[in-house]
């Protein structure tokens, strides 16, 4: 008899409390303010210099200069974040979030195009440069035996 009573006062105490869960999908969590998420890269900023997959511990990213690849394997991230203190351009930042979940390893390749290549130069824009260099040597003679 004394279980039962002390289930009611428990199944009411529930009743009119609020859960102890999150609805989760619904609404998102809120992480810590220390929480170790993940790894983001600024690609506009990041000039694939490999510093980041140098440092790595885990061996988890891959820069491919050449081709304009930068490679994280997500798994094996262990979310350190000494990539993040040594990119010189501190294009790097750890999300406060976690990756999705998924049925098999997730490896994320970002592409950098490279920088657009100039238009070449007209032959009469060569001889206006080659003019205004043979004026700045000029400039720079006469005041060089001006000075003497």
């Amino acid at each position: 008899m004394l279980k039962y009573m002390k289930f009611t006062g428990m199944a009411l105490k529930n009743l009119f409390s609020k859960p102890a869960t999150r609805n989760y999908p619904a609404v998102p969590r809120e992480y810590p303010a220390r929480t170790r998420g993940h790894v983001e890269n600024d690609l506009a900023l990041c000039i694939l210099c490999g510093m980041c997959a140098k440092k790595c511990p885990a061996d988890a990213i891959h820069v491919d200069r050449p081709g304009g690849n930068w490679t994280i394997e997500r798994f094996g991230c262990i979310q350190c974040g000494s990539c993040i203190e040594n990119c010189p351009r501190k294009c790097l930042s750890m999300l406060q979030s976690y990756p999705e979940p998924g049925a098999e390893k997730r490896t994320d390749t970002y592409h950098k195009d490279p920088p657009p290549k100039p238009a070449p130069l007209s032959p009469e824009k060569i001889a206006e440069l080659k003019a205004a260099k043979a004026a700045r040597e000029a400039a720079a003679k006469a005041a060089q035996e001006k000075g003497e």
